[in-house]
Formats: structure tokens, sequence, C-alpha cells
């Protein structure tokens, strides 16, 4: 099963979803202020974290941000701030999904899996056939070449690190170029049903996605948005 990190200085939160979490057969590691679990998760990078946001010595924002220098690892960030703009900076930072405090450890525990089947943390004969699909979804489309089986994403020669939220939504769009994708079609693609997320978080991972190839080529332009509509892939 899965590596997860916990990052609370909640100890009621981190000891009662390790507990849960422990007892699907993933293992556990606890760390409860931010500097602390970004030195665990920069030297024993995990296959999840959930990372609350307000903690001491380093808020989880800082850390979401110092991880998405060098890492695509799946994050899950937990807020007791009842404001919007944490959401969307979290997702403007690489945040692959969202709750606010207080939640249920029923619905934490439906978007912890949900994460884990989209990155493909899996039983390991699962996995096996699962990359084995993927392999054969390989595709190139103009200067992008996706790889599924590796979680390899190359822009005219040259890695592009996405989440793995961003890498399912590209992939959605370039199965076929030229064809609108709805936001309902997109959270369909990346997020499985149980998960509820809103129109302002695809808008969040497609600006990111963005930023990310125009980082690589300043004239990145193969993501259009179609106002009011959705976004589709321009094969160039």
């Amino acid at each position: 099963m899965a590596k997860i990190t916990l990052v609370d200085d909640d100890e009621n939160i981190v000891t009662s979803v390790g507990l849960a979490l422990e007892s699907l057969g993933h293992t556990i590691k606890a760390y409860y202020d931010g500097a602390s679990g970004l030195a665990a998760l920069e030297n024993d990078p995990p296959d999840l974290v959930i990372l609350d946001v307000k903690m001491p010595r380093m808020d989880g924002m800082e850390v979401l941000r110092r991880i998405r220098r060098t890492s695509d690892m799946p994050v899950i960030m937990l807020t007791s701030k009842d404001e919007e703009i944490d959401e969307i900076l979290g997702f403007n930072l690489g945040a692959d999904d969202y709750m606010h405090k207080p939640f249920s450890q029923r619905l934490l525990i439906e978007r912890v899996k949900a994460v884990l089947r989209r990155a493909g943390v899996e039983g390991e004969e699962t996995s096996q056939a699962a990359q084995a699909e993927a392999g054969a979804r390989a595709l190139k489309r103009g200067k992008l070449t996706l790889d599924p089986a590796r979680h390899d994403c190359l822009w005219d020669g040259r890695p592009v690190k996405l989440t793995v939220t961003e890498f399912l939504l590209l992939q959605s769009l370039a199965q076929r170029p030229g064809f609108v994708k709805s936001r309902d079609n997109l959270m369909d693609a990346a997020y499985d049903d149980q998960v509820y997320v809103d129109d302002r978080t695809i808008d969040s991972h497609i600006k990111r996605m963005r930023k990310k190839f125009r980082d690589v080529d300043p004239e990145f332009d193969a993501i259009e948005t179609l106002y009011g509509v959705g976004y589709r892939y321009r094969e160039s």
C-alpha cells in the first residue's frame, strides 16, 4: 500500500487520520510543523502528503511551494481558514486536492483513495496491469509527448514536470486535439465521482500547467481557452 506523510500541528487530527489510514494498510509518518515536515518530505518522499496550511515554523503554503520546485508528489491540503483565496492559492501552487476543517474523516479517506488511484499507487499486480495499459495509450501530439506509464511529459524533447492532476487534465485534452472539453468533462477525467471540485479548481490547474510549459517554451499556446465553453488542445 501507500506511504503517506501527515504534516499538521493538531495532534488529534494526526492521530485519528493516521489510525484510519493505517487500518487500510498504509504506512504513516507524522510531523507537527512545516519545517520538520519539509525536511522529511525531501529526504524520504512519500506516495502522498496530507498537509495543513496553518502550522508553526513554516506554513503549509510555503512547504507546498518548496516541494513543487523539485517534486510532483500528490498533495492534499487541509485548512481551518474559511477564505476562498487560500484554496485558490493552494491550487495555483500545485495542490492536487483541498479540504476545509472540520472535515468528514470518511470523505478525507475517499479523497486519499481517489488521489492514490490517479497516481497509480495500487497493488503490485494491479499497478503492472495499469502500467501496461497506460503504455499502450502513450501518445504524441505535435511537440508534446505523454507517457502515462512513466508519468513523463516532454515538450519538444524537454521534460515538463506535472502533478498527477495536471497530467490527467493534459492527457484528456491531448487525446482529441481540436475537440472542446468542458470543465465538467475535465473534472470527470481528473477526479473520481466522489470528489467535488468547482470550475475555479480546473482553471487554476490549467493556469499552472501553462506556466510550466511557458517556462520551457515561451511561445507555448497549445491549450486554448474558449470562454464560457471550456478548453481544447491545439496540435501545431
